[in-house]
């Protein structure tokens, strides 16, 4: 996960992931023996434009083992599960100059690119 979150300390990730798991956070992976390969933090989630649907927080592939199918292979058993558990969607959020991940959303897994999402600092 440090791959991916390269901006929190371990204190201030294990301080969140404490909070985060009481809504439901949860983690799944992709092994080679002992070894993560790729890694999805997501929950359940309910509102009125996804219905019941599953979120994906995190995605990471480990930066020695890109490009070898294994996001693909983690997101494709998601949502096979997520449908399989009552999902209407798997949804995710990517970060704006992340072109290659958009491209792999888009053309080697469907998703479709349909709202911009904004935060303001308070």
């Amino acid at each position: 996960m440090n791959q991916l979150r390269t901006d929190l300390t371990q204190k201030t990730y294990l301080e969140l992931l404490e909070e985060m798991r009481k809504d439901g956070y949860c983690w799944f992976a992709l092994y080679k023996d002992t070894q993560v390969l790729s890694l999805a933090g997501l929950s359940w989630r309910v509102n009125l434009y996804h219905k019941r649907h599953v979120f994906i927080y995190d995605l990471v592939k480990d930066s020695a083992h890109r490009s070898f199918g294994y996001g693909e292979k983690l997101l494709s058993y998601i949502h096979i599960w997520a449908k399989e558990n009552g999902a209407a969607y798997v949804v995710l959020e990517s970060g704006i100059g992340r072109n290659e991940a958009h491209r792999f959303y888009e053309e080697k897994l469907d998703f479709d690119k349909w709202c911009y999402s904004y935060r303001k600092t308070l």
